[in-house]
Protein backbone atom coordinates (compact mmCIF):
# COMPACT_ATOMS: atom_id res chain seq x y z
CA UNK A 1 0.00 0.00 0.00
CA UNK A 2 1.67 3.24 -0.81
CA UNK A 3 2.93 5.86 1.76
CA UNK A 4 2.67 9.36 1.65
CA UNK A 5 4.42 11.95 3.62
CA UNK A 6 4.02 15.52 3.38
CA UNK A 7 7.17 17.96 2.65
CA UNK A 8 8.54 21.43 2.65
CA UNK A 9 12.23 20.16 2.04
CA UNK A 10 13.58 17.37 1.08
CA UNK A 11 17.56 16.53 1.79
CA UNK A 12 19.45 13.86 -0.23
CA UNK A 13 22.35 12.06 0.89
CA UNK A 14 24.68 11.26 -2.37
CA UNK A 15 26.72 8.36 -1.96
CA UNK A 16 24.19 4.90 -1.77
CA UNK A 17 21.33 7.25 -2.22
CA UNK A 18 21.82 9.16 -5.47
CA UNK A 19 24.93 7.32 -7.17
CA UNK A 20 25.97 3.63 -6.84
CA UNK A 21 29.37 4.27 -5.56
CA UNK A 22 30.21 1.03 -3.39
CA UNK A 23 32.56 -0.77 -5.66
CA UNK A 24 35.46 2.29 -5.83
CA UNK A 25 34.59 3.16 -2.32
CA UNK A 26 35.16 -0.43 -1.12
CA UNK A 27 38.01 -0.76 -3.51
CA UNK A 28 40.00 2.15 -2.25
CA UNK A 29 39.02 2.11 1.48
CA UNK A 30 40.26 -2.00 1.03
CA UNK A 31 43.56 -1.32 -0.38
CA UNK A 32 44.17 1.91 2.74
CA UNK A 33 43.11 -0.93 5.01
CA UNK A 34 45.58 -3.64 4.34
CA UNK A 35 49.13 -2.39 5.33
CA UNK A 36 47.22 -1.58 9.35
CA UNK A 37 45.84 -5.17 9.12
CA UNK A 38 42.20 -4.21 9.66
CA UNK A 39 40.16 -6.59 8.06
CA UNK A 40 36.91 -6.75 5.16
CA UNK A 41 33.71 -6.46 7.78
CA UNK A 42 35.22 -3.66 10.03
CA UNK A 43 36.62 -1.25 6.69
CA UNK A 44 32.88 -2.34 5.16
CA UNK A 45 31.05 -1.78 8.56
CA UNK A 46 32.52 1.77 9.05
CA UNK A 47 33.50 3.81 6.17
CA UNK A 48 30.15 4.22 4.72
CA UNK A 49 28.52 7.28 5.08
CA UNK A 50 31.29 8.69 7.35
CA UNK A 51 33.85 11.16 6.72
CA UNK A 52 37.07 9.83 5.87
CA UNK A 53 39.47 11.06 8.82
CA UNK A 54 36.21 10.10 11.10
CA UNK A 55 36.18 6.54 9.76
CA UNK A 56 40.00 6.27 9.96
CA UNK A 57 40.11 7.55 13.76
CA UNK A 58 37.38 4.47 14.69
CA UNK A 59 39.46 2.17 12.70
CA UNK A 60 43.09 3.47 14.30
CA UNK A 61 41.94 4.74 17.29
CA UNK A 62 45.50 5.39 19.10
CA UNK A 63 46.70 7.33 16.10
CA UNK A 64 47.43 10.84 15.32
CA UNK A 65 44.32 12.46 13.91
CA UNK A 66 46.41 14.89 12.70
CA UNK A 67 47.51 11.91 10.52
CA UNK A 68 43.95 11.15 9.31
CA UNK A 69 43.15 14.45 8.04
CA UNK A 70 45.87 14.43 5.86
CA UNK A 71 45.36 11.09 4.78
CA UNK A 72 41.67 11.83 4.03
CA UNK A 73 42.92 14.81 2.36
CA UNK A 74 44.32 12.43 0.12
CA UNK A 75 41.46 9.90 -0.10
CA UNK A 76 39.58 12.39 -1.53
CA UNK A 77 41.33 13.30 -4.29
CA UNK A 78 42.04 9.80 -5.24
CA UNK A 79 38.61 8.99 -4.97
CA UNK A 80 37.57 12.22 -6.84
CA UNK A 81 39.90 11.08 -9.81
CA UNK A 82 38.58 7.55 -9.59
CA UNK A 83 35.11 7.20 -10.76
CA UNK A 84 35.27 3.61 -12.51
CA UNK A 85 32.10 1.95 -12.02
CA UNK A 86 30.15 4.92 -10.45
CA UNK A 87 26.46 4.88 -11.71
CA UNK A 88 23.10 6.18 -10.82
CA UNK A 89 20.87 4.80 -8.66
CA UNK A 90 17.38 3.84 -10.10
CA UNK A 91 15.34 6.86 -10.07
CA UNK A 92 17.76 9.45 -9.01
CA UNK A 93 17.42 11.26 -12.30
CA UNK A 94 13.95 10.95 -11.92
CA UNK A 95 13.78 12.59 -8.33
CA UNK A 96 16.22 15.55 -8.71
CA UNK A 97 13.83 16.71 -11.93
CA UNK A 98 10.87 16.50 -10.39
CA UNK A 99 11.91 18.41 -7.00
CA UNK A 100 13.35 21.06 -9.07
CA UNK A 101 10.52 23.20 -8.53
CA UNK A 102 10.85 22.81 -4.24
CA UNK A 103 13.53 23.06 -1.86
CA UNK A 104 16.01 20.13 -1.87
CA UNK A 105 19.77 19.99 -1.31
CA UNK A 106 22.36 17.39 -0.95
CA UNK A 107 24.34 16.60 2.48
CA UNK A 108 27.25 14.09 2.18
CA UNK A 109 30.37 13.42 3.59
CA UNK A 110 32.17 13.73 0.48
CA UNK A 111 33.92 16.96 -0.28
CA UNK A 112 32.65 19.81 -3.21
CA UNK A 113 35.41 18.07 -5.78
CA UNK A 114 34.10 14.36 -5.21
CA UNK A 115 30.45 15.28 -4.95
CA UNK A 116 30.57 16.75 -8.49
CA UNK A 117 32.84 14.33 -9.73
CA UNK A 118 30.62 11.36 -8.74
CA UNK A 119 27.48 13.41 -9.84
CA UNK A 120 29.10 13.46 -13.27
CA UNK A 121 29.95 10.62 -13.99
CA UNK A 122 26.22 9.35 -12.80
CA UNK A 123 24.91 11.50 -15.55
CA UNK A 124 22.98 13.93 -12.73
CA UNK A 125 23.02 17.40 -12.49
CA UNK A 126 24.07 18.93 -8.65
CA UNK A 127 21.46 20.83 -7.34
CA UNK A 128 22.11 24.16 -6.35
CA UNK A 129 22.11 24.06 -2.89
CA UNK A 130 24.66 21.15 -1.01
CA UNK A 131 26.29 20.82 2.73
CA UNK A 132 30.09 19.19 1.75
CA UNK A 133 32.54 17.81 4.02
CA UNK A 134 33.77 21.44 3.69
CA UNK A 135 30.69 22.57 5.65
CA UNK A 136 30.41 20.86 8.46
CA UNK A 137 33.30 20.48 12.02
CA UNK A 138 31.24 16.62 13.20
CA UNK A 139 29.98 14.05 10.17
CA UNK A 140 27.39 11.77 10.04
CA UNK A 141 25.56 10.75 12.79
CA UNK A 142 25.97 13.98 14.15
CA UNK A 143 23.20 16.01 12.89
CA UNK A 144 25.07 19.01 12.24
CA UNK A 145 25.14 18.94 7.96
CA UNK A 146 21.60 18.33 7.88
CA UNK A 147 20.05 20.84 10.08
CA UNK A 148 22.92 23.33 8.57
CA UNK A 149 20.76 22.31 5.22
CA UNK A 150 17.74 23.15 6.66
CA UNK A 151 18.49 26.65 7.87
CA UNK A 152 19.91 27.47 4.31
CA UNK A 153 16.70 26.43 2.72
CA UNK A 154 14.70 28.21 5.77
CA UNK A 155 12.58 25.09 6.02
CA UNK A 156 11.78 23.73 9.72
CA UNK A 157 13.24 20.29 10.37
CA UNK A 158 10.07 19.06 11.15
CA UNK A 159 9.07 20.04 7.21
CA UNK A 160 11.88 18.21 5.46
CA UNK A 161 12.07 14.76 4.31
CA UNK A 162 15.92 12.90 4.12
CA UNK A 163 16.88 10.01 1.20
CA UNK A 164 19.93 8.07 3.01
CA UNK A 165 21.09 4.61 2.81
CA UNK A 166 24.00 4.89 5.39
CA UNK A 167 23.30 3.74 9.15
CA UNK A 168 25.26 6.77 10.17
CA UNK A 169 23.09 9.36 7.69
CA UNK A 170 19.66 7.67 9.06
CA UNK A 171 20.97 8.39 12.75
CA UNK A 172 22.60 12.09 11.88
CA UNK A 173 18.19 12.81 10.11
CA UNK A 174 16.30 11.68 12.59
CA UNK A 175 18.38 13.11 15.31
CA UNK A 176 17.79 16.33 13.37
CA UNK A 177 14.15 15.85 14.04
CA UNK A 178 13.43 14.77 10.36
CA UNK A 179 11.54 12.02 8.54
CA UNK A 180 13.80 9.68 6.97
CA UNK A 181 13.37 7.65 3.58
CA UNK A 182 15.99 4.89 3.98
CA UNK A 183 17.24 3.73 0.64
CA UNK A 184 18.61 -0.01 -0.32
CA UNK A 185 18.83 -3.24 1.64
CA UNK A 186 20.85 -1.75 4.25
CA UNK A 187 18.99 0.71 5.00
CA UNK A 188 15.91 -1.49 7.32
CA UNK A 189 17.95 -2.52 10.36
CA UNK A 190 18.49 1.07 11.03
CA UNK A 191 15.11 2.04 11.66
CA UNK A 192 13.88 5.00 8.88
CA UNK A 193 10.51 6.46 8.93
CA UNK A 194 9.97 4.40 5.60
CA UNK A 195 12.15 1.85 3.26
CA UNK A 196 12.26 1.81 -0.67
CA UNK A 197 14.51 -0.76 -2.66
CA UNK A 198 15.79 2.22 -5.04
CA UNK A 199 14.25 5.75 -5.98
CA UNK A 200 12.40 4.87 -8.47
CA UNK A 201 9.48 3.81 -5.95
CA UNK A 202 9.70 7.66 -5.56
CA UNK A 203 6.91 10.13 -6.32
CA UNK A 204 6.31 13.82 -6.10
CA UNK A 205 3.19 15.82 -6.32
CA UNK A 206 2.77 19.47 -5.45
CA UNK A 207 -0.09 20.31 -2.69
CA UNK A 208 -0.74 23.63 -1.53
CA UNK A 209 1.69 23.98 1.73
CA UNK A 210 4.16 22.17 -0.46
CA UNK A 211 4.59 18.99 -1.93
CA UNK A 212 3.70 15.19 -1.23
CA UNK A 213 6.70 12.49 -1.20
CA UNK A 214 4.39 8.92 -2.17
CA UNK A 215 6.64 5.81 -1.96
CA UNK A 216 4.75 3.18 -3.81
Amino acid sequence: MPQTLAARAVLLDMDGTLVDSTAVVERLWLAWAEPHGIDRETVLRVVHGRQGHQSMAIMLPERDHAINLRENEVMLATEASDVDGVIEIPGARALLEALQPFPHAIVTSANVALMTARMQAAGLTVPERSVTAEDVSASKPDPEGFVRAAGLLGIDPADCIVFEDSGAGIQAGLAAGMRVVGVGKHAAAHNPTVLVTDLSQVAVTPTATGFEITIS
